[in-house]
Order: C-alpha cells, then structure tokens, then sequence
C-alpha cells in the first residue's frame, strides 16, 4: 500500500485525492485539511471517502507518528453538506460512517485543529481524536434534533462521559451553541489558543508525539482505546440505524428543506 503523500510530491494512491481534501506529509507527521472554503468546509461523499482512505493508508504506514485533521480558511467544518441528506440513504454504511470508522480504528494518535464552526459531525469526530486544540471564537453546535435526526458518531455513549450528563442534554437535546472555554471545561477540547493558533498548537504536539518511539505510541493510543472498542461500535451501529431512519422521516426532510431554502 502506498504511504500517503507528501507537499512535494503525490503517491500514485493520493493522486485521485479530490481537490477538497488536502495531503500534506512532514517527516513522521501527515495533516488532512478539509478544503471547501466556499461551503464553510461541509463534508460531502468524495471529501468523507477520501478522509477515509487518507486515514486507512496512514494507519498501515509504521512510519507516521501523528495525524492533524484541519479546515481550510476560517472554519473546522461545517458538518455534513445537508444536500447529501436529501431524499434520504440507503442500507449500509454512508460515507460518513465509513469515515468515522477509519477514524475509530487508527491507532495513530489524531490531533484536531479547530477554528470557527465546527457543526455537527465537526463536533462528533472530537470525541475520537486524541488532542483538540480550539480557537477562543469557534464555535461548536450538535444541532441533530432541530434537524429532526438523533445522535451519530457514538455521541450517545461518549458525550455524558466526556462532559457529562446535565452538558450532554444541553448540547444533544437542545442543540445549544458553544465556544471554545466551555468546550474545555467539559473535556471535550484539549485547550483554547488565540484566534488563528489552533493548527500552530496542533503542530507543536505532533512535534512531540513525532520525538517519542514509534511503536511504543502506537501501541500506547491502542492499548487507551481498547476497554471501549466494543462499546463505541455497537453505538455506532445503533446510532446509524437509528440515523438512516430518520432521513426518511417528513419532519427531517422538511427541515433540510427550510435551511437549504435560507
């Protein structure tokens, strides 16, 4: 399998990289940067499929040490582009599920790099990264319910963990906006930088991660995840399920339609 590619050259793997995924590889250190400024970097097949493959390709390569997940311009993500929600999905895995199972099973310590909105799954593949450095003005938003979905990304089991009961209602049933301090408050980010110094923090970290043993690492972020593997994949297949239902639901579908027609 061919390791990802680097800034100064594309693998004949990463050629067919869409132009809304960017590949940049720095010694021991590979950073994936959604790039679909235009869209304030929402997610759709081609980029979640790609981010897949990026992953997949890195956690073969015993090379790396680290990864950073990062948006282009002034946004993380958006979260999903809901056009891709129209008109609902069929059985088995989506694109994005098929991301976040690469992201679930890497045992390459993964470092997101947070600068204005992260929407969505922009705030439910957090839960899966090891390091999450946060802007002081981003701002994150789990807004499922007003979307007339539920839960994905094995939110319904992590989030009360992480930030607990009383905050995961807050975020989860009532889809409330939240910055950056409070995001860290609730273990949900690692820490809060100027405007602009999240990438700049996630670096340093990688840096760090890049000086220790490689193989030690990667056991290390293995070994931190496996008494949960279990448990994290059978939510995930529940929260799917669950997912797919209501895409096909008419309050759903009428809610992509009220924000598409904004």
């Amino acid at each position: 399998m061919s390791a990802p590619h680097t800034s100064h050259g594309a693998s004949q793997a990463a050629s067919a990289t869409p132009d809304s995924l960017r590949v940049e590889r720095d010694g021991s250190i590979l950073t994936l940067t959604i790039n679909r400024p235009q869209r304030r970097n929402a997610l759709d097949v081609a980029t979640y499929l790609a981010l897949a493959e990026q992953l997949r390709q890195a956690t073969a390569d015993a090379t790396l040490s680290a990864v950073i997940l990062t948006g282009a311009g002034e946004h993380f993500t958006a979260g999903n582009d809901l056009r891709d929600f129209q008109g609902g999905r069929p059985a088995g895995d989506s694109a994005g599920m098929t991301f976040l199972r690469a992201l679930i099973a890497t045992d390459l310590p993964v470092i997101a790099a947070v600068e204005g909105y992260a929407i969505g799954i922009g705030v439910t593949l957090l839960q899966h990264c090891d390091f999450v450095y946060a802007g002081r003005t981003a701002t994150l938003r789990i807004p499922f319910v007003a979307l007339g979905l539920c839960p994905e990304g094995a939110s319904s089991l992590l989030l009360p963990r992480l930030a607990g009961a009383r905050k995961a209602a807050q975020w989860l049933l009532q889809g409330k906006a939240f910055g950056a301090d409070e995001a860290m408050q609730a273990g949900l980010a690692t820490a809060v930088t100027e405007p602009g110094q999240a990438l700049a923090a996630a670096r340093a970290t990688a840096a760090d991660l890049a000086a220790q043993p490689r193989s030690a690492l990667r056991l290390t972020k293995a070994m931190l995840k496996r008494a949960d593997r279990d448990a994290i994949n059978e939510t995930l297949d529940f929260e799917a399920a669950q997912f797919r239902a209501r895409l096909h639901t008419q309050e759903a579908q009428e809610a992509f339609a009220r924000f598409l027609n904004k």
